[in-house]
């Protein structure tokens, strides 16, 4: 998908959008994007087995936040906290489903916001955000996880994440019962020729970020870089492995 940007000369956000429920009978993974005016929004979620239906909340979030997006119109400098008040919003919508439904089913999200040469991105759980420019790859989330914590004081590599045993034990989700807490960033100088990548742990669990900047440096399309890191992942993954989405962006 092509769309026209507000930029100084004519620029595009080109979209590249793969989601398989991997190993498992259901996908639990769900993912929106949408552009106009040179604007975009693409979201991410990846909705909690154990906690019931899923597919259910990570649809819920996801869609809420895509429909906040196309009703809504804000500055870009005050998209961070927009995004982050419209994932309160979304997991208000969660809870609410919750008690209809006598289910505790939740979910992650991550959510990116690009206006021009301004980005924002907010999210709650492990589904991460990534850009990658100037050669470099820079991970914009942290995991809202026991394992992620591991790592920030010392006892695990970053490397280690990927595969440590205490990477599902998440300590914020939508839904949950406690409170809903996003974090969000934003950037002021968006380059052409950056990219940015949302994934679910069903994917990034399998490749290191080393990896991802690689596949992306040999590829002219988000469409080339996602196979890229498809046929990367594909031999690693694991009997009954989980869901896995990636939504990558290039601008130009």
């Amino acid at each position: 998908m092509r769309c026209a940007s507000n930029w100084g000369d004519p620029m595009r956000l080109d979209v590249s959008v793969y989601t398989n429920r991997g190993g498992r009978e259901i996908n639990e993974d769900s993912v929106r994007w949408g552009v106009r005016d040179g604007s975009g929004f693409f979201t991410v979620a990846d909705g909690l087995g154990g906690c019931g239906s899923g597919e259910v909340s990570s649809d819920l979030a996801a869609h809420a936040l895509l429909k906040a997006w196309e009703d809504n119109s804000v500055k870009p400098q005050e998209r961070a906290a927009w995004l982050e008040e419209a994932i309160r919003a979304a997991d208000r919508l969660l809870v609410g489903e919750q008690k209809r439904r006598g289910s505790g089913m939740k979910t992650t999200v991550a959510a990116l916001s690009i206006d021009g040469a301004h980005a924002a991105w907010a999210h709650v759980g492990d589904t991460r955000v990534y850009r990658l420019t100037d050669g470099r790859i820079e991970r914009l989330t942290c995991d809202h996880s026991v394992s992620y914590k591991k790592y920030q004081s010392g006892e695990i590599s970053r490397n280690g994440v990927n595969f440590d045993e205490d990477r599902p034990s998440l300590l914020r989700v939508l839904g949950d019962p406690k409170g809903c807490r996003p974090e969000s960033g934003s950037l002021e100088a968006i380059l052409p020729g950056d990219a940015f990548l949302l994934c679910s742990d069903g994917f990034w669990e399998y490749l290191y970020d080393e990896e991802l900047l690689i596949d992306f440096l040999q590829s002219d399309t988000p469409g080339q870089w996602a196979e890229r890191m498809l046929v990367r992942a594909l031999p690693r993954f694991r009997p009954g492995h989980d869901n896995l989405t990636l939504l990558a962006v290039f601008t130009g």
